[in-house]
């Protein structure tokens, strides 16, 4: 277990796993009015959470799968991050790809938040790279497109 410390100003409980092998968490929206979220539209959805993320850890936003199958919602930034050294409040980007309007409630569960472990890049200057089978390859060269 890691410890995050959270303000939490939404008037809602804190995020919870919602079964025992969830790696996220549900997170919900924390608004002052409805949300109506037209087809291809986006908006910033706010949860009144303030984190306080450890060294060397990233808070991920993702979907919500069971809103991505029924409605076309998803993160737009899909995952976006939450820096440890970031301090504001917890924001979704969400993005309606369905054909309807979609309403979003303060209250809802919105996304999910999954804790990762980071690693910082030491850049090592190299006028070469080693070889691969599959070398410079990209954008489908592994296979089916």
């Amino acid at each position: 277990m890691v410890r995050v410390k959270v303000v939490n100003k939404s008037g809602f409980g804190l995020p919870k796993y919602e079964t025992t092998g969830a790696a996220g968490l549900d997170v919900k929206a924390c608004l002052e009015e409805k949300i109506a979220l037209a087809p291809g539209e986006f908006r910033l959805v706010k949860t009144g959470l303030f984190l306080e993320i450890p060294e060397g850890f990233e808070v991920q936003v993702r979907p919500r799968s069971g809103l991505a199958y029924k409605h076309g919602i998803t993160v737009l930034n899909s995952p976006g991050t939450i820096d440890a050294d970031y301090r504001g409040e917890v924001g979704v980007i969400l993005i309606n790809h369905g054909k309807e309007v979609f309403e979003i409630s303060s209250g809802d569960r919105i996304a999910q938040l999954v804790l990762a472990k980071v690693e910082q890049i030491e850049w090592q200057d190299a006028d070469h790279l080693e070889e691969t089978l599959r070398g410079a390859g990209g954008f489908g060269s592994t296979g089916k497109q």
